[in-house]
């Protein structure tokens, strides 16, 4: 386990190990239980290492009123003219259906969290032994509840849509002067559906520099290209909102994904982590083989021990087990060692110095 690792159960989380993918359920159960476990039964099978809950009430997130900013009115927004209270109503996962959630993870070996909103869903989710904890965008500037969850000493999930540098510091310094040793930064863009050219991913290794911590990514995009390229950036984590069907509706449904998509993330995100590799030039050892396809210098017509060569009997050819092709140049009009069939490959010990002129040195 390297410094930058982190444990959530037994899985390790970091760059040496393959990106840890959580399906966020969020709202997506259409309040419906029997629902809820069939989206974990579906990220189980799309390959999913947790999936992940939000824990939260109506009364604990707003106040049930439609003064100015307690009703979206962004015309452009998933919720235009949606109240928050209604909205949040309608979106919470009850919490009485936590515990069914996370024994039907448990059952397919998946690790099942939840994104706390204040410390009453703290207190609860410790009653129900989460592994980890979320924290949501727009709760990392709650320093308070960033410190009730450090103190639980769990690993921590930060997402950053919208913070500075400053705001990312004081969340971080707050986490770990309140005991927290594991903490996973997300770069994440909080707009729903995010666009690729808002992602800005060259973030990922900034602030994994920045702030000493493994960095993931929230991806709202669509598709999976967004987190397979921040997968090449050094992503330990993704996070995908995640649905059965998009056409079955519901307060997050038009940007998560569905079962096939997300079978292709893990596929996809993991050959991005193999592909990684280390800085490296020339060939592996794979590529061995792979030098016989070379071209090199060959005699190309029978020889006896004197001729000379000229462009008709020595040329570049494949295979390459001859001297490279940049010694063509330099062999014309030297002579001969010894007779050479058509097809010998041309070494050093093939030559002979001819007319005072030197031998070309052998490569080192």
């Amino acid at each position: 386990m390297s410094q930058q690792d982190i444990r959530i159960g037994e899985r390790l989380v970091g760059a040496g190990h393959r990106p840890y993918l959580i399906a966020e359920m969020s709202g997506n159960h259409n309040q419906s239980l029997d629902r809820a476990l069939e989206i974990v039964d579906a990220a189980a099978r799309a390959g999913a290492d947790a999936i992940k809950l939000q824990t939260y009430t109506a009364q604990t997130m707003t106040l049930d009123c439609r003064q100015p900013g307690f009703v979206i009115e962004d015309p452009n927004s998933l919720w235009a003219g949606r109240q928050l209270y209604e909205l949040y109503d309608e979106a919470h996962t009850p919490w009485d259906w936590h515990a069914p959630i996370m024994a039907r993870a448990a059952s397919h070996g998946l690790h099942c969290f939840s994104s706390p909103f204040d410390e009453t869903a703290v207190d609860f989710l410790e009653t129900l032994g989460v592994p980890a904890y979320k924290i949501a965008s727009f709760e990392m500037t709650d320093l308070p509840l960033i410190a009730r969850v450090a103190r639980t000493g769990k690993p921590m999930i930060i997402s950053t849509g919208m913070a500075s540098v400053a705001e990312i510091d004081d969340a971080v310094r707050c986490a770990r002067e309140a005991g927290a040793t594991q903490i996973v930064l997300l770069k994440c863009t909080s707009t729903y559906p995010a666009t690729p050219e808002n992602t800005n991913i060259l973030t990922i290794p900034h602030m994994r520099q920045t702030f000493g911590c493994p960095v993931g990514l929230s991806d709202h995009t669509m598709g999976c290209g967004v987190s397979v390229a921040a997968v090449a950036l050094g992503a330990v984590l993704v996070e995908k909102h995640f649905t059965l069907r998009r056409a079955d509706g519901g307060v997050d449904s038009a940007f998560s994904m569905e079962p096939e998509e997300f079978a292709l993330l893990r596929a996809e995100s993991e050959r991005a982590w193999q592909a990684v590799g280390e800085v490296r030039y020339g060939g592996t050892q794979a590529e061995e083989k792979s030098r016989a396809f070379r071209r090199s210098l060959y005699v190309a017509e029978d020889m006896k021990a004197g001729e000379v060569f000229t462009p008709r009997n020595l040329r570049a050819v494949r295979p390459g087990f001859g001297l490279p092709p940049k010694f063509l140049a330099s062999l014309m009009g030297q002579r001969i060692a010894r007779d050479a069939e058509r097809g010998t490959p041309c070494t050093w010990d093939l030559l002979v110095p001819s007319d005072g002129a030197k031998v070309p040195s052998p490569e080192r």
